[in-house]
């Protein structure tokens, strides 16, 4: 790692900071110039070159246990609000994950804390990862699609570049344009891959897209940062259980699964916001209508705190206006009210909910691969309540 990527905060411990994830505005207009004339000649084949000048992987911290700082925070001495601020984060700093503990926070439906080398962060603003990049894969499944494969990243982040043109993407127009930042994707993002490229110097490059809910943008990342979603993984769970339920309690910020009125499963979740707009809806006859292995889901405009947020994996939607189960790596918040509508859970119990409810979807054999719809009863029953 280049000296500029480190901040030395202990002897022999380091800070992976994000600070160099910025392009000068010069070289920005530069990159929209050329990537306009790249898409006027897209469409004619031998004049434009698909992007896939990544730097490679980021050297990260040492350590088992990493988390990602996912919004600019201070760093208390203690694990209490109310202690010493001692140093600040910013986002996309990666620190050793020592561990995470009940402290003081009293106005705070979330008091856990978590220890890190330079201090006590708030535990909703730090995202647990790891750093494990794995070995590239360069056979792909057959589907009714093409050939292609889900992959999870498995880093805590990596810097990707658009294949085409500027971007198509709110979120990815607000980083480039606004805040001049080069494009990321995090930590248990999940994509699909329908190419891959072996480079002259070895390297292997995934060609990353969405398929469902997407934009349009295409990127290509070193594919030492993606690992791939085998079928084995997403089999269905108790399948020849017919009386299944789903309960999530608004209250307790919890979500529980039955079997034949027994309990098999428990998480905490982050539901909708209070308000007409953002609440989760109560009701005892909502029923699954459509699972994805991964979706782009946006809503609203930035104007009145809107979202887009690609690659969102394991979504489980069972109210007809986007309401969803799914996986979420924007924050660390469960156990209180946070999102537009759906039930943000850690990415493994997403997984749990998106392999154990009806109706079963096959990753790869289908048309439409990980992707499935249904009518009347046939998908499980989810219960909303208050009490």
């Amino acid at each position: 790692m280049s000296s500029n990527n480190r901040k030395l905060i202990r002897p022999g411990e380091y800070l992976t900071r994000a600070e160099d994830n910025r392009i000068s505005r010069r070289d920005f207009l530069k990159f929209a110039s050329m990537a306009a004339g790249g898409a006027m000649l897209a469409p004619r084949k031998g004049l434009w070159k698909p992007a896939r000048q990544t730097t490679g992987l980021t050297e990260f911290p040492d350590a088992e246990f990493l988390t990602r700082v996912t919004s600019n925070s201070n760093v208390r001495a203690r694990p209490d609000i109310n202690s010493e601020i001692i140093a600040t984060v910013t986002e996309d700093d990666v620190l050793p994950w020592i561990r995470e503990v009940v402290g003081e926070f009293p106005q705070a439906a979330v008091r856990r804390w978590v220890e890190t080398p330079v201090g006590w962060v708030w535990s909703p603003f730090m995202q647990p990862v790891k750093n494990t990049p794995v070995a590239p894969v360069t056979e792909l499944e057959q589907t009714g699609l093409g050939p292609g494969m889900w992959v999870q990243v498995v880093v805590p982040w990596v810097e990707v570049s658009l294949e085409f043109g500027q971007p198509l993407s709110p979120w990815l127009k607000y980083r480039m344009f606004e805040e001049y930042r080069k494009p990321y994707l995090y930590y248990d993002q999940v994509f699909w891959v329908d190419q891959t490229v072996t480079e002259s110097d070895g390297r292997v490059y995934y060609r990353l897209s969405e398929l469902y809910g997407s934009y349009g943008d295409v990127f290509w990342g070193p594919a030492e940062a993606f690992r791939k979603i085998e079928a084995e993984e997403l089999t269905p769970l108790s399948p020849e259980v017919e009386d299944k339920a789903v309960e999530v309690n608004l209250r307790r910020q919890t979500v529980q699964a039955f079997e034949n009125g027994r309990e098999v499963f428990f998480a905490r979740c982050s539901t909708g916001l209070d308000g007409e707009e953002t609440e989760t809806p109560p009701s005892l006859w909502h029923r699954i209508w459509r699972k994805m292995v991964s979706t782009h889901m946006a809503g609203g405009t930035a104007s009145d705190s809107g979202y887009d947020t690609p690659g969102i994996g394991y979504t489980t939607l069972f109210v007809g206006t986007g309401v969803a189960f799914h996986a979420t790596f924007w924050h660390n918040a469960y156990g209180s009210k946070r999102s537009h509508g759906c039930v943000n859970l850690r990415p493994d119990d997403a997984k749990w909910i998106w392999r154990w409810t009806m109706p079963y979807v096959s990753p790869y054999d289908s048309v439409s691969p990980g992707d499935k719809t249904v009518q009347g009863t046939e998908g499980t029953l989810i219960r909303v309540v208050e009490y």
